[in-house]
C-alpha cells in the first residue's frame, strides 16, 4: 500500500520521546536533509508529536539549508517551510557541539548527514544511540547492499563502527517512501512511451546506489543493457 512518511515519522518519535529516547535520522546532506526536518516542525507544529529540540547535525547540510532558504524560490521548500526549519531547528557547527549533542539523555530528533551510516559525523551518533533500546534510528531513503544502514535494517544484531562492534538495541526502521528516488517511476514510464531502442543506457545522475538501483530497474524492465559509468571514464558512442 501507500506509505505515509509523516505518519510513520509521527508514530516513531512520539513513542520514542514516550519512553525517553532519541530519534536518530541519518540522512543524505542535501535535500533529503532539509525536506525530513520540515516534517518534523510540521508535526510539531499541529501538536502530533511532543515539542523537543531538533537538530542538524552536518556542516554540508547545514550550508544547504541556509542556500535553500536564500534561493528558495528555486526549491521545494517556501519562504515559510523555509523560516519553520530556521527558527527550530539547532545547528551543530563545530566537533565540539557534535560531541556535547552526543552526551544528551533527553528525547530529542538528530538529523545528521551520511545517509548510509557510511561516514561521517553521524557515526558517533549511533554509537552512543544503538545500544540504548530507548532510543530509534530511521533511515529515510535506500540503504546500499552490504552497508552498515542495509545491515541495520535488516535485522544485525550488531555493527561494526571505527573498528568495533557496537550492539543494535534501539529501534531501526526504514522509510523507503522518502527515498529520494521517487522520480524513476516518472523516467520509467517515459522511457516505455518511446519507441527507443537503445544499443546501451548510461545512468549518469545520482548517487552511485540509487543510480545503480535505476541501472537494474532499466534492465529488468525494459532488457536494455545500461551501465553507471565511473567519473572520468571514456566511452565511445
Amino acid at each position: 500500500g501507500e506509505s505515509d512518511p509523516e505518519g510513520d515519522l509521527e508514530g516513531i518519535i512520539t513513542k520514542t520521546a514516550g519512553r525517553g529516547g532519541i530519534t536518530l535520522i541519518p540522512a543524505f546532506a542535501v535535500g533529503r536533509a532539509q525536506m525530513l526536518l520540515y516534517v518534523v516542525h510540521k508535526l510539531m507544529e499541529e501538536g502530533r508529536i511532543p515539542q523537543m529540540p531538533v537538530y542538524l547535525n552536518s556542516p554540508m547540510a547545514i550550508k544547504a539549508t541556509e542556500s535553500f532558504c536564500r534561493y528558495h524560490k528555486e526549491h521545494k521548500l517556501s519562504r515559510e517551510q523555509c523560516t519553520l526549519i530556521d527558527q527550530k531547528t539547532t545547528y551543530v557547527r563545530t566537533v565540539d557541539e557534535s560531541i556535547e549533542l552526543d552526551a544528551k539523555r533527553y528525547p530529542c530528533v538528530i538529523v545528521s548527514a551520511s545517509g548510509m551510516a557510511s561516514g561521517g559525523r553521524v557515526l558517533h551518533h549511533l554509537k552512543t544511540l544503538l545500544p540504548n533500546p530507548r532510543n530509534s534510528i530511521v533511515f529515510a531513503g535506500f540503504q546500499a547492499p552490504g552497508t552498515r544502514g542495509d545491515a541495520m535494517v535488516n535485522g544485525a544484531e550488531s555493527v561494526k563502527i571505527h573498528g568495533e562492534y557496537w550492539p543494535v538495541k534501539a529501534d531501526v526502521y526504514s522509510l523507503d517512501s522518502m527515498s529520494a528516488h521517487g522520480d524513476y517511476q516518472e523516467i520509467l514510464t517515459w522511457l516505455e512511451q518511446g519507441s527507443l531502442k537503445p544499443e546501451k543506457v548510461y545512468v549518469t545522475h545520482g548517487e552511485a546506489v540509487a543510480s545503480d538501483i535505476m541501472r537494474k530497474r532499466i534492465t529488468e524492465k525494459f532488457g536494455w543493457p545500461a551501465e553507471v559509468p565511473e567519473l572520468f571514464q571514456e566511452v565511445e558512442i
